[in-house]
């Protein structure tokens, strides 16, 4: 039996591919074995088919053996004969051998004009279509017309017959928690369309979704609808969501309560193939006013510019595109006054995107023609000859390939010599996607030595142990800073990939996506992609692609590379797990930590939790057993930790009787290291200059127009702004209630931190690394990048320096308002201070030299910061648990937080009070119901919100209580827009 090369299954039907069988997992056939039946399968095939040249071929597809019965000759349309019992007696013999029978639509279209021929199952969709494993089912099924019976050792494949209307259910991008339902054109037979993004017509427009599931059941139609909507369009050549995804992002839906659609979009990678548009078009109505406009009576001048656009729209053949009505006098704003009276139309539509390209040239071994001697010199001093040589010796010997711009530099040449040479032929040349490339770092970075101490060591081993296993293992890595996590991730990387495995290492923060995707690249080169949403679309959607295409096989990302499309993951890795951002703030609400376990356990993959600060939910589960737990309890090269002070400022109030942004023991302290020559880091975590503008005399502060919150103010600026909806102004003269002029800037910020910090050192070298000075992915790296180069001295910042950063001559890490997120109204408080405390103290003393650490606060006696004084995660999870227990907080109950939030505040009331109703039976089953209540933040971007918070011993009830809520909003009309449902709240302030 002949054997070719591996087929992808989307090309089976264009390799003339009549019929597959797949071979039971646990069965090793040898050819032989196969031979004899094989033979009696292709005579009867040639005999019953009048066929030539058919032949058995071996592939493989999603990891399952088949062999495929091939006839490269065939074409459809040539003849149109028979099939008859003959061909499924004669795969009897391969039936006992095999477990399932796939068939093409080539084969079908041979077989369907005979009346007595069974109806057969097409592969038209690529979904896994299976008939019984006995030989004798199949025979009666092949004469009795009786349809296959589906294996259940695979997901159930719709059966139908070829001719019967295929549908689609789809996942639309929309906040409604339900899919559509489209027709699948006959045009798309053949097609795979389950994980594929379509394109749909939805309402007035037209959306990408993703197919999620096939069915021949044509839905019922409602609303005197007479036909259901087509499909339009296919976006990709194969599907962007792997099955296993698609299940996570059910699982997603479910868990979090999250619309189905909005789940999926946050899975996919960006649309840089289309975009969308709005679409203007005269109406019956805008004729007739063209028409009036244009019979000679007078205008005003808006007549005119209606007249004018109106006119311009006409001349589009009755429709422009919003791109085109910029360009017009009056733009967008006069078209959309002219669409609310009735004269235009929009509606949205989605256009093809042009993809930028660049030429590409490679030097031609086999010129055309030869060189001509008589060719004027070209134009850079550089003889004819010589320019050519110059070429060819970069596009052979030194490069390769290169476009057009990068050659005329490397060769040192102008473009028209690169041109002429390519018409003569000497040149070969095509055009390529133009590609946004990585920017390097130029920092003083230096690889991991690669050296494991004991204790990671035994870490890592037991990581092997698990990986080699094959099963789904979750294991808290609890280390100190400092201990060497990372060489303990890359190792286990390194595991994962001999085992033929992929990887997912997950970062907190966009920042350090840079340095961790940088050890990762140093270590295992370009078969790593970065993903975050901080990435340009054009160049996010090339490394998600390039992942799906199998070209990397480790992905470093924040909280949205748990969906890159990897497949056969066997690793995710979750860095500084405890931390807030890697819950999703917007729909769909879900924590990246929790998902990489659950995705983990769907892989049967290894998910590593490392941190220094565990969340108490990641080291209860650990404590538990439910997780491993991998400790790591000293430093590197067996370095002691920072010696961490405290800074009393009700001392140092009572001393200097004066309050400044830096304490003068810190100030001390820095002025030592500047001595020294070596570094400071400091820590507040306040953007801006001041935190509000108080009136001295009625008291009250000044506030956003749109939230309840007071304007923080930014000195560089000279605004006071809103760090929630962006609405600023400029610092008033007066109070805007009392107008008295007594108004006073409370609180500092990090800009008044360094402000005063250059007053006291002018001349140390000071930055600041903050969202207002670090707003691109290049100037993050030259802040960086410079102080790790020792070309700053003291680098001020707010939580960005505070975590992940490793560098060697920072000797000294002060703390300002250390106690600032102690009074929030939030049960994670003391846990986050002491975390954020304990992260930033140890980011000093991690090289040679010791360091040291100043934490100032108002509240020294408080159990998170003395815990974080002695670095003792262990005291401080004890104490904490105390509180969580007593108070059923997590982790010992489930915890859900329900937001009511509208425009108008008596819309806000009446559905809270409606939700108060729903919710008082649960009370009786094992359900505490907290509010309503205004949130603590009542009112954000001018919408007034009211707060439940439910909490409950058992997860099943509190789920229950959840999607009954919202049953019970949609039998009330309240706007699924209106209820916000978040699971396992990160924060509740």
């Amino acid at each position: 039996m002949s054997l070719a090369c591996d087929i992808i299954p989307a090309q089976w039907h264009r390799h003339s591919c009549l019929c597959a069988f797949a071979t039971p997992t646990t069965l090793q056939l040898a050819d032989a074995a196969l031979s004899v039946p094989s033979q009696i399968l292709i005579a009867n095939l040639e005999l019953e088919f009048k066929l030539s040249s058919i032949r058995i071929n071996d592939l493989k597809f999603s990891n399952r053996k088949f062999f495929a019965i091939f006839h490269p000759e065939f074409q459809p349309n040539s003849a149109q004969l028979p099939a008859s019992t003959v061909f499924f007696s004669s795969i009897q013999p391969l039936v006992s051998s095999f477990q399932n029978l796939i068939v093409t639509p080539r084969l079908e279209f041979l077989a369907k004009p005979r009346k007595q021929t069974p109806h057969l199952i097409s592969n038209r969709y690529k979904t896994q279509v299976f008939l019984s494993h006995s030989a004798g089912d199949l025979f009666s099924q092949a004469t009795n017309h009786e349809p296959p019976v589906t294996s259940h050792s695979f997901p159930a494949a719709t059966l139908s017959s070829p001719m019967v209307q295929r549908f689609c259910e789809v996942a639309l991008p929309v906040p409604l928690r339900s899919t559509f339902t489209y027709a699948v054109p006959a045009s798309f037979n053949g097609e795979e369309l389950i994980g594929r993004r379509v394109v749909v017509p939805f309402r007035n427009r037209a959306m990408v979704g993703v197919g999620l599931a096939l069915s021949d059941r044509a839905p019922e139609i409602a609303g005197g609808k007479k036909s259901i909507k087509e499909i339009v369009e296919l976006m990709d050549s194969l599907p962007a969501l792997p099955p296993k995804l698609i299940e996570l992002g059910q699982w997603i839906s479910r868990y979090y309560v999250a619309p189905i659609g909005e789940t999926m979009r946050a899975m996919l990678p960006p649309e840089i193939e289309v975009r969308h548009d709005r679409e203007y078009s005269l109406s019956d109505a805008g004729r007739a006013y063209l028409a009036q406009l244009t019979s000679g009576v007078e205008t005003t001048e808006e007549e005119s510019t209606e007249r004018a656009l109106l006119e311009r729209v006409d001349d589009e053949d009755g429709a422009a595109s919003s791109t085109q009505i910029r360009r017009w006098s009056g733009g967008e704003a006069a078209a959309e006054r002219l669409v609310r009276r009735g004269y235009l139309s929009a509606r949205e539509v989605l256009r093809k995107r042009r993809t930028r390209t660049q030429k590409i040239l490679a030097w031609n071994p086999a010129p055309t023609d030869s060189p001509a001697q008589t060719d004027p010199p070209a134009k850079t001093g550089l003889p004819k000859n010589d320019a050519e040589e110059k070429i060819k010796e970069v596009l052979t010997a030194v490069r390769g390939p290169l476009p057009l711009a990068i050659l005329a530099a490397k060769a040192g040449v102008s473009r028209a010599v690169i041109l002429r040479l390519e018409k003569k032929g000497r040149l070969l040349s095509w055009e390529e996607p133009l590609t946004i490339e990585e920017d390097s770092w130029d920092t003083d970075f230096t690889p991991p030595t690669n050296v494991l101490n004991a204790e990671q060591k035994r870490a890592l081993e037991e990581i092997w142990r698990w990986i080699v296993t094959g099963k789904f293992a979750a294991a808290l890595l609890h280390g100190v800073t400092g201990s060497g996590k990372t060489e303990v991730y890359l190792g286990a990387i390194e595991a994962a990939l001999s085992r033929g495995k992929t990887a997912i290492v997950l970062v907190p923060e966009i920042a350090l996506t840079l340095w961790v995707g940088r050890l990762v690249r140093a270590r295992f080169g370009a078969s790593v992609a970065v993903l975050h949403s901080g990435l340009p679309d054009i160049e996010r959607a090339r490394e998600w692609w390039r992942v799906r295409h199998g070209e990397a096989k480790v992905v470093v990302g924040t909280r949205s590379a748990v969906f890159a499309p990897l497949e056969n993951v066997g690793l995710i890795i979750v860095d500084e797990e405890q931390e807030s951002s890697y819950k999703q703030e917007e729909t769909p609400r879900y924590n990246g930590r929790d998902t990489a376990v659950y995705r983990a356990q769907l892989e049967g993959a290894v998910a590593i939790l490392g941190s220094a600060t565990p969340s108490l939910e990641t080291y209860h589960n650990a404590r538990a057993g439910k997780y491993h737990l991998l400790e790591l309890t000293s430093r590197v090269e067996n370095r002691s930790l920072a010696e961490v002070r405290i800074v009393d400022l009700r001392e140092e109030f009572r001393r200097e009787h004066r309050a400044t942004p830096v304490s003068e023991t810190l100030r001390a302290a820095i002025q030592l290291r500047l001595e020294e020559g070596t570094q400071a880091m400091i820590l507040i975590n306040r953007r801006g200059y001041s935190w509000s503008l108080l009136c001295r005399s009625c008291g009250s502060m000044i506030q956003c127009q749109n939230c309840s919150i007071a304007l923080t103010y930014h000195k560089t600026r000279q605004r006071l702004e809103c760090h929630y909806c962006g609405y600023s102004i400029r610092p008033p003269k007066e109070c805007p209630k009392c107008k008295a002029e007594y108004l006073y800037f409370v609180g500092d910020g990090a800009e008044r931190v360094e402000e005063y910090l250059r007053e006291q050192f002018p001349k140390a070298r000071i930055a600041r690394l903050d969202r207002d000075t670090v707003r691109t992915k290049r100037e993050y790296q030259q802040v960086l990048g410079a102080f790790a180069g020792g070309e700053i001295d003291i680098l001020v910042g707010t939580q960005m320096v505070a975590k992940g950063h490793d560098f060697q001559r920072v000797t000294l890490v002060g703390v300002v308002a250390a106690d600032l997120a102690l009074g929030r109204p939030d049960f994670r408080a003391a846990e986050k201070t002491f975390q954020l405390l304990t992260q930033v103290a140890g980011r000093a003393g991690r090289g040679e030299l010791s360091g040291e650490v100043l934490v100032e606060t108002y509240y020294p006696e408080h159990y998170a910061i003395q815990c974080a004084v002695k670095q003792d995660y262990v005291s401080f999870y004890e104490k904490e648990a105390h509180f969580r227990r007593m108070l059923h907080y997590p982790p010992f109950a489930a915890l859900a937080s329900i937001l009511i939030r509208d425009r108008k505040i008596e819309n806000a009331i009446r559905w809270s009070r409606a939700l108060a109703g729903f919710f008082e039976p649960f009370e009786n089953r094992g359900v505490k119901i907290l509010g309503p209540a205004a949130a603590p933040l009542a009112r954000l971007r001018r919408e007034y919100r009211f707060q439940f918070v439910l909490k409950s011993p058992k997860r099943s009830a509190l789920s229950g209580a959840l999607s009954g809520c919202l049953d019970f909003c949609a039998s009330k009309d309240i706007p699924e827009t209106a209820v916000i449902v978040d699971v396992d709240p990160a924060s509740l302030s």
